[in-house]
């Protein structure tokens, strides 16, 4: 069993590596910048280097929270799909932001994971939008894919939310550095409040 201790001194996340050909490797700003937002707004403790782990590795373990993002296909092999249940079964938490393309591969390969559960869209009442920060709305709109509102899916094992999917909201790329994309300071502070309140709900539920 994973022991999350939100402030239990220094511990690190981690950026999920996947096959199938998709750029796990997307927004290479975005986890750095949102640990510092954590660490200053928060006060968290999280190191502020995130470390990268294969999705059948047994170093993912060692993370309590698994960030995945990307473009294209996604892919897991059977002993990977065994590693990542364990994980997540065990007390580890995954965040899925499309990055926009991998909504139909990573549904098919979560499906292998959980074959017994359902994305569901979170009710915006649900305490993962009412953290530190607040979302009436839900999920805030950061980039435009194909003018569809942004959805927040989570998978729910035994009543412990272990898996959330944020999508056609492109969480990542607002938590890029500003250069990135151009986007102004509203919008990247609504992402990186966004994403505050998913490492806080993670470390406390």
């Amino acid at each position: 069993m994973l022991l999350l201790n939100f402030y239990a001194g220094a511990q690190q996340i981690a950026l999920l590596k996947y096959r199938g050909g998709g750029d796990w490797y997307a927004n290479p700003t975005s986890l750095p910048n949102l640990i510092k937002f954590c660490n200053k707004e928060l006060k968290t403790d999280l190191d502020l280097t995130p470390a990268t782990v294969e999705v059948g590795s047994k170093e993912i373990f060692n993370y309590p929270f698994l960030h995945m993002t990307g473009h294209g296909n996604v892919s897991f092999s059977d002993a990977e799909v065994k590693n990542l249940r364990k994980y997540l079964i065990s007390g580890g938490f995954l965040h899925i932001d499309d990055n926009y393309g991998i909504d139909v591969s990573v549904r098919r390969e979560m499906k292998k994971v959980f074959p017994e559960l359902d994305f569901v869209e979170l009710p915006f009442s649900h305490d993962i939008y009412h953290q530190t920060f607040n979302f009436s709305n839900g999920l805030p709109k950061i980039h435009e894919h194909d003018n569809k509102r942004p959805q927040g899916f989570g998978l729910i094992y035994k009543g412990r939310l272990v898996c959330f999917y944020t999508y056609e909201c492109d969480l990542g790329d607002g938590w890029e550095d500003a250069s990135v994309h151009g986007d102004d300071e509203s919008t990247r502070l609504k992402a990186l409040r966004m994403g505050a309140n998913i490492i806080h709900y993670v470390f406390t539920n």
